[in-house]
């Protein structure tokens, strides 16, 4: 029988040592196990479902771009914090001349910059002629907010800003 005592006086066995290795990997194992469990439930997944679809669409968003330039409106968008989560937002079209533009729907969102699954549309209503408010419940962070202005279902403004609610 080859066992030797280490210094507590305890005889090492070759069972002694197969106990140890296996109880060290099965330690190892469970911490692997709850790492993928936990890297699993927090991923929300791609940003970009189809990448080669999304680069043929960068000209097209390029020349929807400077059509936009063109039309040279101002758009302001005001985020505040009301009560509790509730955010509102206030969001106004002026032409180049300062002439609100009427006649539109706008479409606004805030999106999370690390996960979609947090993204919160708001929905928006004309308040006045040129004029749109609306309210989501939007926990303090940072956010990007999205404005869509459209008119029978083509395009004709977009921005994204980064904000931060608090």
């Amino acid at each position: 029988m080859n066992s030797q005592i280490n210094q507590t006086g305890r005889v090492v066995t070759g069972r002694m040592v197969l106990v140890c290795l296996v109880l060290f990997f099965a330690a190892v194992a469970g911490v692997n196990a709850i790492m993928i469990r936990a890297a699993t439930s927090t991923f929300g997944g791609v940003e970009t479902a189809n990448a080669y679809q999304a680069g043929l669409a960068f000209n097209r968003a390029h020349a929807a771009a400077l059509v936009q330039d063109e039309r040279h409106w101002n758009v302001s968008a005001n985020l505040t914090r009301q009560a509790g989560a509730t955010a509102g937002l206030l969001v106004r079209l002026r032409d180049q001349a300062g002439a609100p533009i009427g006649a539109v729907s706008v479409a606004a969102r805030l999106v999370h910059p690390a996960d979609a699954r947090r993204d919160h549309a708001v929905n928006l209503v004309e308040r006045a002629a040129g004029e749109f408010a609306g309210t989501a419940d939007v926990p303090a962070g940072q956010w990007d907010l999205i404005i869509d202005v459209s008119r029978d279902g083509a395009e004709l403004f977009r921005s994204k800003s980064r904000v931060v609610l608090r």
